[in-house]
């Protein structure tokens, strides 16, 4: 059952055709500090991709070590934040 919960997640965020049909579906779904929290998980990501140390990285975003360093992890062992992080920047390079 949670698989095809997780199917059906899936499924919603592909189907989203504009920015702003992911913020609506973001507002629908998520409060407002989730959207933050995630909004400012992903931009620890992407300055992270981009060399920053850790400490620039906390006194730009505020968020804690214990934060940075799980965002870290995941965007070396894991593949969605590169994925996705390498898909925006060929975007705005064309």
């Amino acid at each position: 059952m949670e698989d095809n919960k997780r199917k059906d997640l899936a499924r919603a965020l592909l189907a989203i055709q504009s920015e702003q049909e992911c913020y609506d579906l973001l507002d629908d779904m998520c409060t407002i500090k989730e959207v933050e929290d995630m909004s400012n998980r992903f931009y620890i990501a992407r300055l992270l991709s981009e060399g920053k140390t850790f400490i620039d990285v906390e006194k730009k975003t505020g968020a804690s070590s214990a934060t940075i360093s799980r965002v870290n992890r995941c965007l070396k062992h894991g593949c969605g934040y590169r994925l996705v992080i390498d898909r925006i920047a060929e975007q705005e390079d064309s």
